[in-house]
C-alpha cells in the first residue's frame, strides 16, 4: 500500500510539514512527482477545471508548465484539522509573450489514511505584473 508521509491525523507540525513538501513538489515542476503526492482517484477542481486521478494530473501539470514558464511557488499553512489541510498561496510565471504574473489562491486539501490527497479544490487569480515587481 502506498502511503506519503507524514500520516493523518496531522498535529501542528506534521500539518506544516506537508505543506512545505507540497511546495518542493511543485517547485520541482516535475508532473509525474507531483502526482505521485495524489490518489489513484484523486479529484481536483482547479479554477474553472474538473480534473480526476494521476493521469489527469500529469497531463493538467504538463500543460500547465509548458506554458506557465519560469514558474516559482509559495505555499503558506492556514489551518488543519486531523486529514484536512487549507493553504494559501502565490506563484509567479511569465508566459510565452514574457509577460509576467503572480497568482494568488487558496486550496483545500483532503488525506486518505494513507497521506495521500484524495481532494484539491483551489480558487486561483492572477494579476499581470512587471518584471522588476518579482519577489518569488
Amino acid at each position: 500500500m502506498e502511503q506519503k508521509q507524514p500520516l493523518p491525523p496531522f498535529t501542528l507540525a506534521t500539518a506544516k510539514q506537508k505543506v512545505q513538501m507540497a511546495e518542493d513538489a511543485w517547485n520541482t515542476k516535475n508532473p509525474e512527482k507531483v502526482s505521485m503526492a495524489y490518489t489513484i482517484d484523486s479529484e481536483w477542481r482547479n479554477r474553472n477545471l474538473f480534473i480526476n486521478g494521476r493521469e489527469e494530473i500529469v497531463r493538467f501539470l504538463t500543460e500547465k508548465w509548458e506554458k506557465e514558464l519560469d514558474y516559482k511557488l509559495k505555499k503558506e499553512y492556514w489551518a488543519h484539522t486531523d486529514n484536512r489541510i487549507a493553504v494559501r498561496f502565490e506563484y509567479e510565471y511569465r508566459n510565452k509573450d514574457g509577460t509576467w504574473f503572480r497568482a494568488y489562491g487558496n486550496e483545500n486539501w483532503e488525506f486518505d489514511e494513507n497521506g495521500l490527497m484524495r481532494k484539491r479544490y483551489a480558487s486561483i487569480n492572477d494579476v499581470e505584473i512587471k518584471e522588476v515587481d518579482r519577489y518569488l
